[in-house]
């Protein structure tokens, strides 16, 4: 009974001291957070018409208990109220109502109130009403089916569909026609130097008609060099072609690359870019090319844009030779005029093409191989024979007995198992043929006796591949040397190599300083001590004595 009436007397107690009202003159009990130094508040346009809560008290009879109408409305005004008229608020409310004031203040001077209900006002999104348009009516397509659910055997893509899908992905070719000589390094309307035809008009004065034997030959291979002044930048990108132009007393060169430009190079030149022209006569790679030896001034190249043009400095224009939609490849001349020309495209056929018809057109088209053709060359003296690079195998025509379609070879060389990128006459002669593979060899033919089969005389293991799209390693003979040929090296040591037909290494060119880089594309001087070499990057080394 005592601890329940204990209980009961807290109870009251308790509940007198909350009605108990507060009182400002004594001191003031503060929790420990109230001890903190006041924070001042930020004023936010969202919170400031919101009043404080009341807390609900009971009305005593006291002189400090202050009314209901005396504390609203604290956010418009509040009034500075003494320690005698604090209303019951301990002084960390007091201070924070006064800074609720001072910023009402400010912000009532800068009118931002006011400006930010305008904002509002002005970037509500407007309501559009959008007229519901009816359903269009939607076309019943069949429902698509897999082939291999139809028993219908998928298309396999050759390698002819693969080049042409290439080929069309490729970029347009310059519109047929004769196109000026304008190079593209040089002034607009500046005229093409008058030694360059002089240079070009010369043609060969002299023609070395004995060969050399192997210990002189390798004398003269010891005693060319390649010099800083003997290296400049042609063209602009991979060199896919280059060829000496046949003059004796200063050496020009032409090179063409993967993107359709020509550059001509004189060693020495003071005209254009350290005597260099370029030239844009192609859109796709330039594959090859090669000097009238009856027009010395005529320079004719062949692109992948399907597209054979003759570079006359006479005329100082680029005459349309040959044209057809794409894909042309590999050319060589079939008259000592060089009026008649051969040309191979990436479709396997050949087209006989005579330079005096009017025209662009082909005499006769003749399709060989439909996997691919990758380079003819013709016989030195008896020009009715071209060799044809077919695929895994050379074979030989007649020109006179060919057919539009399935033509019999003379003769075939047999012995690659890979594809053939190149195959070659001996210069002179005609009785051997060079022939270069992906599979790592490069075959030398006798082709004296043009028997059915030509029989293998030697095979020498050599690196091929270069890892690059537009070029790859071929070997190409001396014009001054019948039995000798010349063929860049894919070894981490940067050379140029010379081989004897018989597989003997006669010489490798090398230069720590200025043969810095893998020469893809090379060629020989036809009557000097000098030797060609273009890279990937556009420039030239010419190796001379």
């Amino acid at each position: 009974m005592e601890t329940q009436r204990t209980k009961r007397v807290a109870v009251v107690v308790l509940q007198l001291l909350k009605m108990a009202p507060v009182s400002l003159e004594g001191p003031v009990r503060r929790l420990k957070r109230s001890a903190m130094p006041p924070k001042r508040l930020q004023y936010s346009p969202e919170t400031a018409h919101v009043k404080k809560p009341k807390q609900k008290r009971r009305r005593t009879t006291t002189t400090h208990q202050t009314s209901q109408n005396d504390r609203q409305d604290v956010g418009d005004s509040v009034e500075e109220v003494s320690p005698e008229g604090s209303g019951g608020f301990s002084s960390y409310e007091l201070e924070r109502l006064e800074n609720i004031r001072q910023n009402q203040v400010f912000l009532s001077s800068i009118n931002l109130l006011e400006a930010t209900e305008e904002l509002k006002q002005l970037t509500r999104p407007k309501q559009r009403v959008l007229k519901r348009s009816k359903a269009a009516v939607k076309e019943a397509l069949p429902a698509r089916k897999s082939l291999r659910f139809q028993n219908i055997k998928g298309k396999i893509l050759t390698p002819a569909d693969s080049r042409r899908m290439l080929i069309m992905q490729e970029s347009c070719k310059i519109p047929p026609g004769p196109l000026v000589m304008d190079p593209v390094n040089v002034e607009e309307g500046s005229k093409l130097p008058s030694q360059l035809l002089e240079l070009c008009s010369e043609g060969t004065t002299e023609e070395r008609k004995m060969e050399l034997h192997l210990n002189e030959y390798r004398s003269a291979l010891r005693n060319m060099r390649v010099t800083e002044g003997r290296v400049a930048k042609v063209v602009k990108s991979y060199i896919c072609s280059a060829a000496f132009h046949p003059c004796t007393s200063s050496l020009l060169m032409a090179a063409g690359d993967r993107l359709g430009n020509v550059g001509l190079w004189k060693l020495g030149g003071d005209w254009g870019d350290d005597g260099v022209l370029l030239f844009k006569p192609h859109t796709r790679p330039v594959s090859c090319m090669a000097f009238s030896r009856a027009h010395p001034s005529q320079l004719l190249s062949l692109s992948h844009d399907g597209s054979l043009r003759c570079m006359d400095l006479e005329k100082a224009v680029f005459n349309d030779v040959y044209d057809i939609e794409n894909g042309l490849n590999t050319f060589d001349f079939m008259s000592h005029d060089c009026l008649t020309l051969v040309v191979g495209n990436w479709f396997g056929r050949v087209a006989i093409v005579d330079r005096r018809t009017p025209g662009n057109t082909h005499e006769s088209i003749h399709s060989l191989d439909p996997k691919c053709l990758r380079c003819v060359s013709v016989h030195p003296l008896q020009k009715q024979y071209f060799a044809v690079a077919e695929n895994r195998v050379v074979n030989i025509y007649d020109s006179r007995y060919l057919k539009k379609t399935k033509s019999q070879p003379v003769s075939g060389l047999h012995g690659h198992s890979l594809s053939i990128s190149n195959a070659y006459f001996s210069p002179r002669t005609g009785n051997r043929v060079l022939t270069t593979s992906t599979d790592q060899r490069m075959r030398i033919y006798d082709t004296s006796a043009m028997t059915t089969e030509s029989p293998l005389l030697k095979s020498i293991r050599h690196i091929m591949h270069t890892s690059l799209r537009w070029t790859r390693l071929s070997a190409m003979w001396d014009p001054k040397q019948e039995n000798c040929f010349v063929v860049g090296s894919m070894s981490h040591t940067r050379m140029v190599q010379v081989f004897h037909e018989r597989g003997r290494l006669q010489h490798s060119f090398t230069d720590s300083e200025n043969l810095l880089t893998k020469l893809q594309v090379t060629a020989f001087h036809p009557t000097r001590n000098a030797l060609l070499g273009g890279n990937a990057s556009g420039y030239l080394h010419v190796i001379s004595d």
